[in-house]
């Protein structure tokens, strides 16, 4: 039984994100639905990171297998950070190397990008992204980094620098959201443990 994927989304982003939402399609074409889980993240980093650990500690305890995690942007920090710490996998989609300096700029009221409805950093919310860096990485081949080099939110080059001797997969070009992510998703997925001989078993049309 494969083990649990647990997609964490970025900042201001959702379950309902274009990523989130094209594996979840994934997942269920292949039959593995109940084995796709994306929480939505409270704006606290740390209680974002205290209802994962609740959740993935409940995934390890249903199928006994270590769940792996995907992380886009921010979520990717987040998973290297618990993966770091209960030594697991993470597949990580541009993620976030320093988002305490990035983020200083949005402390305030921002709005959701899907649904409506804003949230509210706190300047408390950027100490509590310092408590979780990971300055260095202790496994690398646990880590799969996919990074696009035109991103227009963060620099692919810090991304690269973060993760020396990952599974890397740069992208010439693209963008933060990755929005040909189509044509890497079963890499992802077998990364994370899905069979190669099951998603080719499976083609998937990712326009339907």
């Amino acid at each position: 039984m494969p083990a649990s994927i647990v997609y964490l989304h970025g900042f201001r982003s959702s379950p309902r994100s274009f990523k989130a939402q094209l594996l979840g399609r994934r997942m269920a074409s292949i039959g593995l639905q109940d084995h796709y889980v994306c929480p939505m993240l409270p704006v606290s980093p740390r209680e974002a990171m205290n209802e994962v650990e609740t959740l993935l500690a409940d995934l390890r305890g249903r199928c006994g297998a270590p769940p792996v995690l995907i992380g886009s942007s921010l979520g990717g920090y987040y998973a290297t950070w618990l993966a770091e710490r209960h030594g697991l996998r993470a597949a990580l989609l541009n993620p976030a190397t320093h988002p305490e300096r990035d983020l200083a700029k949005y402390v305030g009221e921002q709005p959701l990008w899907h649904g409506g409805g804003t949230i509210r950093v706190e300047p408390h919310h950027l100490d509590e992204l310092r408590a979780l860096a990971v300055p260095v990485t202790t496994q690398p081949g646990r880590y799969y980094l996919l990074a696009a080099t035109d991103d227009e939110v963060l620099d692919y080059r810090e991304m690269l620098a973060h993760f020396p001797g990952a599974n890397t997969r740069v992208i010439d070009g693209g963008d933060h959201g990755i929005s040909d992510f189509a044509q890497y998703i079963d890499e992802v997925l077998v990364f994370c443990g899905i069979s190669a001989d099951l998603l080719l078993a499976h083609p998937f049309d990712a326009a339907t």
